[in-house]
């Protein structure tokens, strides 16, 4: 009996129409990214576009469908809160990018948008180095988060005409 309820469990699941999300195909031909040579987020995002195959990556603007083009990359932080003797107890990470997707006759794929995304983070004087260490892990993974919301943006991109 026991071994039947995993299999039970399977069945239900493909019953219901579950199923992992899977990367999506962009509606793109041709994707040229116009950020500087060395953007991390530039180059994480044509390492996603290239594993999905079906988009190619130009080398000028002008053999493009679209232009993804980046508007402002910006990481920021404050002070989250201070403790009773005055001392920093948290910091608040925020990492904003904002991009647009055109194509060279003015129409707009995607407008003018911006995605922030926002981390707390504890702070103590006792562990400076690890804090920082842990910060920069912080703005990785946001990073990453954010490659994977332009790719869903992406892929979800009206072309017309």
């Amino acid at each position: 009996m026991r071994k039947l309820i995993p299999v039970l469990l399977a069945l239900l699941l493909t019953a219901c129409g579950f199923q992992l999300r899977g990367t999506q195909p962009l509606p793109f031909s041709s994707l040229y990214i116009a950020t500087g040579e060395g953007s991390e987020l530039g180059a994480a995002l044509r390492r996603n576009i290239r594993a999905l195959g079906s988009t190619q990556l130009p080398a000028t603007p002008q053999e493009a469908q679209a232009i993804f083009t980046v508007i402002g990359e910006a990481r920021e932080k404050s002070i989250l809160s201070l403790s009773g003797a005055g001392r920093i107890r948290e910091f608040q990470l925020r990492y904003r990018f904002a991009y647009r997707v055109h194509d060279l006759k003015g129409r707009e794929f995607i407008p003018p948008t911006e995605i922030v995304l926002v981390r707390d983070i504890s702070f103590s004087d006792e562990q400076v180095l690890a804090k920082e260490y842990e910060e920069g892990l912080l703005y990785r993974d946001m990073q990453n988060d954010m490659v994977q919301q332009v790719m869903r943006r992406l892929a979800v991109a009206k072309i017309e005409g």
